[in-house]
């Protein structure tokens, strides 16, 4: 007659064997994964001074990224930028530059984000002045010629207009600026230009001007003179 541990025995013996199995075979794909670096963060190419262009259907200029270094990483297709600088131009429009520390692009190259004492400059134009604004992180979207965050920002408008916000929008063809939380502005008004002072030499000319009209009339004085003089003589 078998007893209960006689049962049970082969019982636990196969359960232990397919828990070694089992353990043995998770080993094996971690090493494996190890081998192609499938599962390491680790990247497959790196660039120095990189620099990309885009241009529209016309051939025209749209943007230029450059970096002093840029990182590609094959297991998320992700791309690490060093000292980013995205300038976008529009045509008969001012270029805008972009800068910061780092930079990241996504796969699909849709999105660049920039971090890390970001600078964005719209150059002067139709007698508006040069515009920065001032952040730590912004995301770009080149296609759709806009530039957002939601971190605080700080925009100084030439003259000397300076404003603070949390959230940004910035549309680069409707040249719109959209704040939204904690805004504050700080305005000064232009001081007036003062009145030209008189022109010492233009007055001066229209004086020396009016004394070459006289001279004429002094002249003609004296030869009316000198023929009633003729006149008298010949009757004597």
């Amino acid at each position: 007659m078998l007893t209960r541990s006689a049962i049970f025995f082969p019982l636990i013996m196969a359960a232990l064997l397919a828990l070694i199995t089992f353990w043995v075979n998770q080993a094996v794909e971690q090493q494996d994964n190890k081998i192609d670096g499938s599962n390491r963060h680790d990247p497959d190419y790196t660039m120095n001074n990189f620099v990309t262009t885009q241009t529209d259907k016309t051939g025209k200029l749209r943007y230029v990224l450059a970096a002093t270094e840029m990182v590609h990483y094959p297991d998320d297709d992700s791309t690490v930028l060093q000292r980013p600088r995205f300038t976008q131009y529009t045509t008969n429009k001012p270029y805008t530059q972009i800068e910061g520390l780092r930079g990241y692009i996504s796969s699909d190259g849709e999105e660049i984000e920039l971090v890390d004492n970001v600078k964005v400059v719209r150059q002067a134009f139709e007698g508006k002045g040069e515009m920065q604004v001032l952040t730590e992180k912004l995301t770009i979207l080149p296609n759709q010629d806009l530039a957002k965050t939601n971190s605080p920002v700080v925009i100084k408008q030439a003259p000397k207009t300076v404003i603070h916000a949390t959230g940004m929008v910035y549309d680069k063809k409707k040249q719109t600026l959209q704040l939204f939380k904690r805004v504050n502005v700080h305005y000064e008004k232009p001081m007036a230009k003062s009145k030209k002072p008189v022109n010492t030499l233009s007055s001066k000319s229209t004086h020396e001007k009016s004394k070459l009209v006289e001279k004429p009339t002094v002249k003609q004085k004296n030869i009316k003179k000198r023929k009633v003089t003729t006149k008298s003589r010949s009757k004597k």
